[in-house]
């Protein structure tokens, strides 16, 4: 029993989480929590408000969850994960989460230490089977800050802490570890209704940079900016597209998990930087982990290079020398907005300047036009990625001409540029960290967030295959997500295959059309794998039916509230 007003410490995490804004633990639950089960019934007994629990039967697709939560709210959530090999098992996941700067507070149980004569002690085999000299060891790299629990009563200044950290520039997530026998002691009720008492850290270029960075910009001939991190939310997205159209500053989304400018805006000049980054004296890295291939762009012996964001140097990565002349340390939407500050006394409009901005929009219109044809010469049987992700896109904008808002979540599916899209938050790929795996449970977490958004997973057949299809599918059928799954199958690891022929060109296995250990025949029929969960399933070969298909499965997803699948015949690489 608790003493009165006192709450079991396992429940009183779960009012802490709700105080600092949680509105969901996704968890997989084992023999560390009946302390947390019952706390549970304890604090819903007492009236206290809690997040919504959700059970995830794979811990990977747990922390996914969070992390395309927040991505559609800005707002960090919590993942409970059972002891060391729940952890190892959204170790990946965290890693994407660490990539992509995603805060999410990360916790797990710690296995007993005692063996007898204490309450929460070791009572199955387990319990010595699962215990590790050095649990925090399996997600101390990718964490910003990690620690155990030690007493029930640190609750919540631990907590406090916790939220803090994670929000502080740059975002991240953190982890907790959490003692069965610590679960089970009475915890003091002060401190756990209330948000934090710690205010996050929030950075800002520093005035001297900035009025260089501005200055270089504001003179350059040949601008450059290459985005891949979006521009921060919607105030960051509009100012960044006044920025480029003021100044004719063309922007290149080279590799980008999220959007930046419109790809109708006549600024944006598509997924390759390598011509305009051959010209440019002055190059803009936006949040970029990876600005250009250094292997294959030589750039000019005089450009300057400015390096922005919240971290703009990357420093939580061992080995990144992209030349750093100007560093601009903020979130990208601070940054956006202060260099839009600074330079718009220097907004004179020139001849040179109206010059250029035309050249850049006749560029950027070719470019758009030749997306475009490219993909509709994919309409065939099996068809083109181009094709569906242009086709999705058509459908996209159809919905949004009746006010419904749309977002991609990208692995391996439908390219970037022939979506054509136009808002922020309209699209997610994947993280630069590459755990597989991401975008079927980053997708069904953001369509929790915002139930009324038409929400689209796009990925290869191997990406969904590591997206513990049977868990997510588990989940988004008793939450009720209308989440909507492309699944591109072209019965191979397509990544692997180029990445080989992209790094010998001549090889054999490029010659023989004959790439090892990327084939994925025979093709699981992956429309069963969802309708056992009754989601509204449907097997696309020939890309004229798929217009028809993505009409259907829209209407299933906003008139029944039901997730679709729809799988998708794609062509393999073309012979050589």
């Amino acid at each position: 029993m608790t003493e009165a007003g006192h709450i079991t410490a396992g429940g009183a995490i779960f009012g802490k989480l709700k105080a600092l804004g949680v509105d969901y633990v996704f968890a997989n639950s084992g023999t560390d929590f009946p302390p947390i089960i019952e706390g549970l019934v304890e604090a819903r007994r007492a009236g206290i408000d809690l997040p919504t629990p959700v059970t995830v039967p794979h811990e990977h697709a747990a922390v996914s969850m969070a992390h395309g939560y927040w991505q559609m709210t800005g707002r960090p959530q919590a993942v409970l994960l059972h002891t060391n090999v729940g952890l190892a098992n959204g170790a990946t996941a965290a890693i994407n989460a660490w990539c992509d700067q995603v805060p999410m507070i990360l916790m797990s149980g710690r296995t007993p230490v005692t063996e007898h004569s204490r309450f929460g002690a070791r009572t199955v085999p387990i319990g010595w089977g699962q215990e590790m000299f050095d649990q925090e060891a399996l997600v101390r790299e990718t964490t910003k800050w990690h620690y155990e629990l030690r007493f029930a009563d640190q609750i919540s200044e631990l907590m406090d802490r916790a939220w803090a950290i994670c929000n502080s520039t740059p975002k991240g997530p953190i982890y907790l570890s959490l003692p069965r026998e610590v679960l089970c002691e009475s915890c003091p009720p002060e401190g756990l209704d209330r948000p934090s008492r710690i205010a996050p850290v929030v950075t800002a270029p520093d005035a001297t940079a900035l009025a260089r960075a501005a200055e270089a910009l504001a003179g350059a001939e040949a601008p450059l900016i290459i985005a891949q991190r979006g521009a921060g939310g919607a105030a960051g997205f509009a100012a960044l597209q006044q920025l480029c159209e003021t100044h004719a500053l063309p922007l290149s989304h080279y590799w980008s998990n999220q959007l930046s400018l419109p790809l109708s805006h006549p600024m944006q000049v598509g997924a390759d930087p390598g011509p305009w980054l051959a010209e440019a004296d002055v190059v803009l890295v936006l949040d970029a982990l990876a600005p250009w291939f250094p292997d294959k762009v030589t750039l000019r012996d005089d450009v300057t290079v400015i390096q922005a964001g919240p971290d703009p140097l990357f420093s939580r990565t061992p080995v990144r020398n992209f030349p750093a002349a100007i560093t601009l340390a903020g979130p990208v939407e601070t940054v956006i907005d202060a260099l839009a500050r600074e330079m718009a006394g220097q907004a004179l409009e020139t001849a040179d300047l109206t010059a250029r901005r035309d050249r850049i929009t006749t560029a950027s219109k070719a470019a758009r036009a030749n997306v475009e044809a490219v993909a509709e010469a994919g309409c065939t049987a099996p068809m083109s990625k181009d094709w569906v992700s242009l086709c999705l896109g058509r459908a996209i904008r159809a919905e949004a001409a009746q006010g419904r808002k749309a977002t991609v979540f990208h692995e391996l599916g439908c390219p970037l540029m022939p979506l054509d899209l136009d808002q922020p938050g309209s699209y997610f790929q994947e993280p630069h960290s590459g755990g597989l795996g991401w975008g079927l449970p980053a997708a069904i977490g953001a369509q929790m967030a915002d139930p009324d958004r038409l929400v689209f997973a796009t990925m290869g057949d191997g990406s969904y295959m590591f997206a513990n299809p049977t868990a997510c599918h588990l989940v988004a059928e008793a939450h009720e997500v209308p989440v909507i799954v492309l699944v591109l199958n072209n019965e191979e690891w397509g990544a692997v295959r180029h990445s080989v022929e992209g790094l010998y060109p001549e090889g054999a296995a490029r010659a023989a059309n004959e790439v090892p250990l990327t084939s994925l025949r025979p093709s699981p029929d992956f429309t069963k794998t969802a309708a056992a969960s009754r989601a509204w399933t449907e097997t696309v070969t020939d890309g004229a039916d798929l217009p028809a298909a993505l009409d259907r499965a829209i209407k299933v997803a906003t008139a029944e509230r039901r997730q679709v699948v729809l799988n998708i015949a794609i062509a393999r690489t073309a012979p050589h």
